[in-house]
């Protein structure tokens, strides 16, 4: 093939990508007019681009049947992950199931990176770098699916604290994807040339396992700067869909604990003590109004109070109460008004309840992630990639940014080669979210809620996309 391309005519060659391109992205009416022209006036290039386009369909073919056949493995290696869910930068039990799968399909595996970070390394020839990336951790939520393979284990919190865990946002389907891409990257290995780099990310729902991986040097570990960064996220949306868009898609995040000191005593003689009980209730309303009376309306700020800790006992007014909250945001004045105001609401409360400097409120900024930008460049060569085998209209780019947050793109911001693609892809049962339309809902269930399920037949699915995905990447 290479030897018959070669006797192509340069002047044909530029009208080659371009016809190729075309015919990947359905552009039917523009495509077939140099469709017909080759036909007529350039008949070795028209059976050489005939070919061309035979045989990569064959391949497509190949890589949907291998990824199928491997459904019943991949299958139980979700549902093992699903009954064992860990929080965030205790994912010490998948990591040793990543590295251990890595290591059997021939990676070379580099483990133990913050904490529980683990990255396969496959060098396949000369060519680009591409990291693919997945996340592992879990989330403090019972889970209330009645699956029988329901997680019954419970993980310690950062306070100490025993909570129940599940994957209530789908990681463990991120995590086996990966093991599936890795598994077929290896079967189709003649088809790419480059290094393939897998990355098992921890604690991506504290926002923080990224940077930490960057920051525990696994650049200079021997894992290789990415050229491309892409990753894939579960959503309620059907199996066989995919949302990937462009430009912003994630908003900017700040995790932040607030702690009201009070002055503690008994339950029957309020008037001796300072409660940060109603200290921390009246903040938490007070809040609220930062982002109905402070910031315009015609700007996204998400404030939440996720947590409220105060005090064991009916009777004992606590010394202490903690707030736990994330702001999300996309510009840099909206995220000032917003740690302004709780910096003023909070001095104001202490104010108002006549306490010492000492006693003031104190406020820990913890973990952040910056918007989360496609690039376009990007998103087009994948979508163009994944058209002839997903319907064009399963294909959704024309979705609104969203309010969540993701730290997959701290693993490349500050490196000089900063490319990457995030997408959506759909792991609900069809009829469910037939039927949650019918109700006049969005989605027949939402992230971080107890009964967020992943349908299994996304895991094959999954392992599509992310394997034509990644050899798309390859390609010049």
């Amino acid at each position: 093939m290479v030897a018959q391309l070669s006797v192509i005519p340069d002047r044909h060659l530029k009208e080659l990508l371009i016809f190729t391109k075309l015919v990947a992205l359905n552009y039917k009416n523009s495509s077939m007019k140099l469709y017909l022209n080759y036909q007529k006036k350039a008949p070795l290039l028209f059976i050489l681009l005939s070919i061309c386009v035979s045989l990569q369909a064959q391949i497509n073919q190949q890589i949907k049947k291998a990824a199928y056949a491997d459904s019943l493995r991949l299958v139980e290696i979700f549902k093992d992950l699903h009954q064992h869910p860990e929080l965030g930068f205790m994912e010490v039990r998948t990591a040793a199931i990543v590295t251990k799968e890595l290591k059997s399909l021939g990676y070379e595996v580099i483990s133990g990176i913050a904490k529980t970070g683990v990255a396969g390394i496959f060098k396949n020839g000369e060519g680009k770098v591409v990291m693919y990336r997945a996340d592992m951790d879990a989330l403090p939520v019972k889970e209330r699916t009645g699956l029988s393979y329901a997680p019954t284990t419970t993980g310690i919190k950062e306070d100490g604290t025993e909570t129940p865990v599940m994957h209530a946002c789908g990681h463990d389907s991120h995590t086996t994807w990966l093991l599936g891409v890795a598994k077929l990257m290896m079967t189709f290995k003649n088809e790419w040339k480059g290094t393939l780099v897998l990355i098992a990310q921890p604690a991506e729902e504290m926002v923080q396992g990224a940077r930490a991986m960057v920051q525990d040097k696994m650049y200079e570990r021997g894992i290789p700067v990415p050229d491309y960064l892409f990753g894939m996220h579960s959503k309620a949306i059907a199996v066989g869909k995919i949302e990937n868009g462009f430009a912003e898609r994630f908003a900017v995040t700040d995790q932040l604990d607030v702690i009201f000191t009070g002055i503690g005593g008994h339950g029957s003689a309020p008037e001796m003590t300072k409660d940060p009980v109603v200290m921390g209730a009246a903040a938490i309303m007070q809040y609220q109004t930062i982002i109905s009376r402070n910031i315009a309306a015609q700007e996204a700020a998400v404030l939440t109070v996720g947590a409220f800790n105060a005090g064991v006992a009916n009777n004992v007014i606590p010394q202490t109460a903690l707030l736990k909250l994330n702001i999300r945001w996309f510009n840099e004045k909206t995220r000032n008004t917003l740690l302004n105001n709780i910096k003023a609401i909070n001095e104001g409360i202490a104010i108002a309840n006549n306490l010492p400097k000492e006693l003031y409120p104190t406020l820990t900024m913890k973990g952040n992630a910056f918007p989360l930008v496609n690039d376009t460049g990007m998103v087009n060569k994948i979508n163009a990639a994944l058209t002839p085998v997903l319907k064009s209209d399963n294909i959704i780019t024309n979705t609104p940014s969203i309010m969540g947050s993701e730290d997959f793109h701290h693993l490349v911001i500050h490196n000089n080669k900063t490319v990457y693609d995030y997408m959506f892809i759909g792991i609900a049962n069809p009829a469910l979210v037939a039927k949650a339309k019918l109700e006049g809902k969005s989605a027949p269930f939402s992230a971080h809620n107890d009964n967020y399920r992943v349908d299994l037949s996304a895991i094959p699915f999954g392992t599509l996309v992310g394997t034509l995905a990644v050899l798309e990447l390859f390609k010049k």
